[in-house]
């Protein structure tokens, strides 16, 4: 029995799911044209689908205008009555991701990939006002397509506030013709050439998801930066959990971004606030699955209680 490939593109309206759909089935090497396609459309933005181009991609499209309706004896139904090769499926970008994961597939459907597309013109007027929302339409995604950026386009910002919500996500940029952004190093607020680092608060979250992208990049380096004392429930020796709040999808529901310090003195005091300089290690951590930086404490000092806890990515 042949397996059917079930695609899951999510984001809002109008970030681009029906032309990067479009684009795929146009797309000689994604599929012969014998195997049949199942579109299953979940909200209509300005892009349409016509007629002639399902006749050309050998696709049939089905309109779901419920989230309730998107369950196991309707997609069943879909699977007698095609019997499709391959199926997409464009998400209502207001509807929950984990609702449609929690359904039952048909037998030889397997869900191969979660695409997210989002404009990145607008990305910031939702990060700021729909941010909960957001979150529930990225967090599973294995892809993300930034799509209309241009010489404004602040790919750092866009590039850390997602891996706040989605760390394993690969990012793509786009330009408003379409051609891909190659991949480079992005600009940093301080010097990563430098054997001592200082950061400023603002800049913790920008370097600690580099850091955790790129952490053989920081190892030797000695950075100096305020941060949380956390406490934890694994015992690691003579070591303490030192970061900081990153707002996830409310403020009440933030992650904390941090890394373990080794110290020869007293560990300090949990929830206190300091001043750390540390030498920065690579070590393994089996909870992330990979390698991340660590510290060596050099000196600290006490700080007062800071105002405001959580990181920003601007």
């Amino acid at each position: 029995m042949a397996e059917c490939l079930v695609y899951l593109f999510t984001g809002f309206l109008e970030s681009g799911k029906t032309t990067l759909i479009q684009d795929t089935l146009r797309d000689p090497g994604f599929h012969t044209k014998d195997e049949k396609t199942l579109i299953l459309l979940c909200e209509e933005g300005g892009v349409r689908y016509t007629k002639a181009l399902a006749d050309q991609v050998n696709a049939t499209i089905v309109s779901v205008n419920a989230l309730e309706k998107l369950n196991a004896g309707f997609l069943a139904k879909c699977e007698q009555l095609f019997h499709p090769d391959c199926v997409m499926i464009e998400f209502n970008g207001m509807w929950s991701v984990d609702h449609f994961l929690d359904v039952e597939l048909p037998l030889r459907w397997i869900l191969v990939q979660i695409l997210s597309t989002v404009d990145a013109s607008t990305f910031d007027l939702y990060l700021n006002n729909m941010r909960s929302i957001l979150y529930e339409q990225l967090r599973h995604s294995e892809t993300i397509i930034f799509n209309r950026c241009d010489e404004t386009t602040r790919t750092l910002y866009l590039r850390n506030n997602i891996k706040a919500m989605n760390k394993q996500a690969q990012l793509i940029y786009e330009n408003k013709d379409g051609t891909i952004r190659p991949a480079g190093e992005e600009t940093l607020p301080f010097d990563v050439r430098a054997d001592a680092i200082v950061l400023e608060d603002y800049d913790y979250g920008i370097w600690y998801m580099d850091a955790l992208e790129h952490p053989r990049k920081y190892e030797g380096k000695t950075i100096t930066y305020n941060a949380k004392v956390y406490p934890v429930d694994l015992y690691k020796g003579n070591a303490y959990v030192l970061g900081r709040e990153a707002m996830v999808c409310c403020s009440n529901d933030t992650s904390l971004i941090g890394l373990w310090v080794y110290t020869d003195q007293f560990k300090p005091k949990p929830l206190s606030w300091i001043r750390v300089t540390g030498k920065l290690v690579v070590e393994f951590d089996e909870g992330y699955g990979g390698e991340v930086c660590a510290l060596k404490e050099i000196q600290r000092e006490e700080l007062p209680q800071h105002e405001d806890e959580y990181v920003y990515f601007t």
